[in-house]
């Protein structure tokens, strides 16, 4: 079993073996804070049956991590081949294009999109969402004179483009219409489908195996384009493998719960202020375990302080929308 130690070897100067120390120190720390934050969700003021109230909490708290962890370690890995710590997978019109999928959904079907199946519905949002991303990359990729910077100045068109289609055709829905969409295309974690949870679950651990041989190469790659190629790596396929994973990856949690804008900005950020390193097997292991961390206390301060008069996407996007703008007056280059 690969454990935390085979992952992380000690440096082999005392200088890299005290550097590595306090990763694996901070790593652990989050480690724990995961399992109290699961186990203060799970069992903090359950009242009438326990069985029931454990029953819902579990597949809460499943969507929770799932979420945090793929949202986490996507932006992890994108910041680094974008070049830049206040990109994240959602400056490519992912959120924007989710929404506009469920406006098409509710003026196509109505109220009637509500029963369409959940299985069905998160099939139909991965693999356009996913689709749109492979397409993307295919196009961005073809020449070798397109860049991530490129790629990021297409994403915010596209984003304005679908959510100009999103408002347009969301002002010709009915009152109850209307309402029918903003329970579709706002995050929520309080009903999960155990079947789609599932199906969510197993596609997040497939990307994330299939990221983890990629994770060295990535070290690599953070040194720049030129260096990455002098050093003898294939540049533009482990870029193009690595966006592809982190499509998939955001496509299944926005599929999943809905759209978590400024989530990935939040995570990625901190999880390098936290984990010191540049070792992308060691900041990926700590975005995910801060991600689920953030999700799990995030939905259990809404749930038990706020008494669900809120939602926890709108708790983030307004703490992400400060975070982003500070991260902007901070940052030299974009």
């Amino acid at each position: 079993m690969t454990t935390l130690h085979s992952l992380l070897e000690l440096g082999s100067t005392p200088t890299e073996r005290r550097r590595d120390r306090a990763v694996r120190l901070s790593l652990l720390t989050l480690a724990a804070l995961a399992l109290a934050s699961c186990a203060a969700y799970l069992l903090y003021d359950v009242q009438g049956s326990w069985s029931y109230a454990l029953s819902l909490r579990s597949r809460q708290l499943g969507a929770l991590v799932v979420v945090g962890v793929a949202i986490g370690v996507s932006s992890v890995v994108f910041q680094t081949i974008a070049g830049s710590r206040i990109l994240t997978p959602s400056v490519m019109g992912f959120d924007s294009l989710y929404v506009l999928i469920q406006t098409v959904f509710v003026a196509s079907l109505g109220g009637a999109a509500l029963t369409l199946g959940v299985v069905e519905r998160f099939v139909v949002n991965a693999v356009l969402l996913a689709t749109f991303g492979v397409l993307l990359f295919r196009w961005l990729f073809r020449r070798n004179s397109r860049n991530l910077y490129v790629l990021v100045m297409i994403g915010i068109v596209l984003g304005a483009f679908f959510q100009s289609l999103a408002v347009l055709m969301s002002r010709v829905l009915t009152p109850d219409d209307y309402l029918t969409l903003q329970q579709l295309t706002f995050a929520s974690f309080t009903t999960v489908n155990p079947t789609l949870l599932g199906v969510a679950a197993l596609v997040t651990v497939a990307g994330l195996a299939a990221l983890v041989p990629m994770l060295r190469q990535v070290d690599v790659v953070d040194l720049g384009k030129d260096n990455a190629i002098a050093l003898g790596v294939d540049y533009h396929r482990v870029v193009t493998r690595v966006l592809l994973v982190s499509v998939l990856l955001v496509a299944v949690s926005a599929a999943l719960v809905g759209p978590m804008l400024f989530l990935g900005l939040i995570v990625a950020n901190l999880a390098r202020q936290v984990v010191r390193t540049n070792r992308h097997r060691a900041l990926a292991i700590g975005a995910g375990l801060l991600g689920a961390v953030i999700c799990v206390l995030g939905q259990f301060i809404v749930a038990h302080v706020f008494g669900l008069t809120t939602t926890f996407s709108v708790v983030v996007n307004l703490v992400g929308g400060v975070y982003f703008i500070i991260l902007l007056l901070r940052t030299t280059r974009l």
